[in-house]
């Protein structure tokens, strides 16, 4: 397998193959309600020790396989955002971890960033926490029999509009002025914020 190329702030470690039951992973974890979709290592577990101990926030992790495959941490600090040196340390204590526990066979890299203007939505408490923001939502099966629907609308698995707070386990989510859908928190794919959406 080759070797990927280390990016600035990277790490390089081991990774595996594309997985036939990555997608199989449950969405939600029972204690912590986050979104493991695309954490099949249940790395924010591993993580989130370390960057509370860093008084850092772990926004999420990803992990995309293939032949160059990414291992994507996402950190954040209250008020004060993080810096380039955050990153880097966090990067360094991380890969650390990773050469103990090795919990992924293979080559990976590893990237450690801010979560940015589009910040990517994991946990359950991040569309409470973020309502009245502007955001789009993907889920990993078609919307069906959802209530309200969208009159004349297809069964989509594609959202956006603004972020309305949490019932239960369902997200909902104003697409237009008189329509709110109830998105089963266990579907969501991926999501997060996009403050380039035209307000509704």
């Amino acid at each position: 397998m080759d070797t990927p190329n280390p990016q600035p702030g990277s790490q390089l470690g081991s990774q595996t193959e594309a997985q036939d039951d990555v997608l199989n992973t449950p969405a939600v974890t029972q204690d912590d309600a986050v979104l493991t979709r695309h954490d099949p290592f249940n790395l924010n577990g591993l993580f989130s020790p370390v960057a509370q101990s860093m008084g850092l926030e772990l926004v999420g992790v990803e992990f995309h396989s293939g032949s160059h495959a990414v291992v994507r941490v996402f950190i954040d600090r209250e008020l004060l955002g993080v810096t380039v040196d955050d990153c880097a340390n966090m990067s360094r204590a991380v890969s650390a971890l990773l050469d103990v526990e090795d919990p992924i066979p293979g080559q990976y890299t590893l990237e450690v960033s801010s979560p940015g203007f589009d910040r990517p939505l994991f946990k359950l408490s991040d569309f409470a926490r973020f309502a009245g923001e502007l955001a789009r939502i993907r889920l990993h099966r078609p919307l069906m029999g959802q209530q309200p629907a969208v009159p004349g609308a297809r069964p989509q698995r594609n959202f956006s509009g603004t972020l309305k707070g949490v019932d239960g386990r369902d997200i909902l989510l104003a697409v237009d002025d008189e329509t709110t859908l109830r998105l089963p928190f266990a579907d969501i794919d991926k999501a997060h914020l996009d403050p380039d959406l035209k307000p509704l």
